[in-house]
């Protein structure tokens, strides 16, 4: 018979009394390191290759790019969903089912590990071709994949370990096993790329290697059987429940990676039509500098959410406008810095990257146009996770899809027939102004409501 649930008692009361400034960065701050430690991870990548392969290496990795993202999509399903579960368990004191949530996760990114690889890998060129490859570029994205994939199983079991690691009260631990990746990773990339000259092939060892060591170090980590949650027998044979339960709540994360896929490849093939191979390489560079940013707002965002929850909860409305005005803020600034880097300094970070005349020529043009609106994209970002932070999920989901799916595919359907290439660029900052207009109109509408329910009530 299973455990008796015993629900705990925890009462974060410092949520509604400290002060909210306080309280955001003393949540956001490691959500930041983590995330920002992650983006780095892929430009330190792209570095190296721009400096040891060239332009066309840098264009055969935006291509594989998206590939890698909708592997990634299938680990954070499982990944996510078992942490969160995990946490859930704890909660409840109901140990068991957490240790036995643990060895059905892992025994999960293995399953779904080598299904990915196995489904993938025989049609390999084709994949790589739909998602923009042209004969130049499709070589390089192939050789790269092609060891992505081989490795695939151990990336898996990597993110979704780490976010298991979290879950088991060992967040520090889960942040050092971050940097200690983009650290191997970035010894092994110049050692790969240019002492063994292994060219594209290298960074994907580089990746791969990286992420293993850090996944030993893991496994050694719950193998310590004075942790409450540790690695045993008889906690991997699959049970339907957990299954159902973990599949379940990581669907949302799965679907978003999936989203965000789709409209990387929508944005490859359009660009490859109007620009070519280096028009895709300029925004894959572009795109990657961009991402930097954009995890800091996320950061900001998973610091908010647990405040913004709490006093919304204890109907404390002052507090929760204050954090979000505050988040807002916050999260324009950086995307304004982004802006700033952009619009004025774009050949230098470019130039990081390896990038020859006509791929910076490109990059820059990109970059111009892609950061045109960005300073509204945090507000944006930000007023998208507040409503999931309030449990208004279905907002919070039609507001997270706006700007990457609703608004900016039509966007890249209607402007490049008539701008070129440029107008594939315009659809970007096009798309960032209806997402935020849309996102501020139903702000504004959500205060008016609260209001009105105050002054009824008053």
């Amino acid at each position: 018979m299973e455990e008796q649930i015993q629900q705990k008692q925890y009462v974060p009361t410092e949520l509604g009394e400290l002060g909210v400034g306080r309280l955001l960065w003393q949540y956001a701050l490691p959500a930041i390191i983590a995330m920002a430690a992650a983006s780095i991870y892929n430009i330190v990548d792209s570095i190296f290759v721009g400096q040891g392969v060239g332009d066309i290496g840098i264009s055969g990795m935006a291509i594989a790019s998206p590939f890698m993202n909708l592997s990634a999509a299938f680990g954070a399903m499982v990944g996510v969903g078992a942490s969160t579960v995990i946490s859930v368990r704890l909660g409840q004191q109901r140990y068991e089912t957490a240790q036995h949530t643990l060895g059905n996760a892992i025994t999960l990114n293995i399953i779904l590990g080598l299904l990915f690889t196995i489904a993938c890998l025989p049609f390999l060129d084709n994949i790589l071709t739909l998602f923009g490859a042209s004969e130049a570029t499709l070589p390089y994205a192939r050789d790269y994949m092609r060891i992505i994939l081989i490795g695939n199983v151990f990336s898996h079991s990597y993110f979704g370990m780490n976010a298991m690691l979290r879950s088991a009260g060992h967040p520090k631990a889960a942040m050092n096993l971050t940097f200690l990746t983009i650290i191997v990773n970035t010894i092994l990339d110049p050692l790969f790329i240019f002492v063994f000259d292994w060219g594209i092939k290298g960074a994907a060892w580089a990746t791969i290697l990286s992420q293993l060591v850090s996944l030993m170090v893991q496994i050694k980590l719950f193998s310590r059987k004075n942790e409450l949650l540790h690695l045993k027998r008889g906690i991997y044979g699959l049970k339907s429940d957990i299954v159902r339960q973990c599949l379940a709540i990581g669907l949302s994360p799965f679907l978003m990676h999936s989203c965000a896929c789709l409209v990387v490849l929508i944005i490859n093939n359009r660009l490859k039509e109007y620009g070519g191979d280096m028009a895709i390489g300029a925004y894959g560079i572009v795109n990657r500098v961009v991402f930097l940013f954009l995890t800091i707002v996320i950061g900001l965002n998973q610091g908010m959410q647990p405040i913004v929850g709490y006093n919304w909860g204890a109907h404390k409305n002052d507090r929760v406008w204050r954090v979000l005005f505050l988040t807002i803020c916050s999260a324009t600034i950086v995307t304004s810095c982004g802006f700033i880097v952009g619009m004025f300094f774009p050949t230098p970070i470019i130039h990081i990257f390896g990038a020859g005349p006509e791929l910076t020529g490109k990059a820059v043009t990109a970059y111009h146009y892609m950061v045109a609106l960005f300073p509204l994209v945090g507000a944006q970002m930000v007023i998208g996770n507040f409503f999931q932070s309030i449990g208004h999920a279905a907002k919070s989901i039609f507001l997270s899809l706006t700007r990457q799916l609703l608004f900016l595919i039509p966007c890249l359907a209607i402007l490049p027939s008539h701008l070129g290439l440029n107008g594939v660029w315009l659809s970007m900052p096009v798309s960032d102004a209806i997402s935020f207009f849309t996102a501020s109109g139903m702000l504004w509408w959500l205060i008016r409501k609260v209001n009105r329910e105050k002054n009824r009530t008053a």
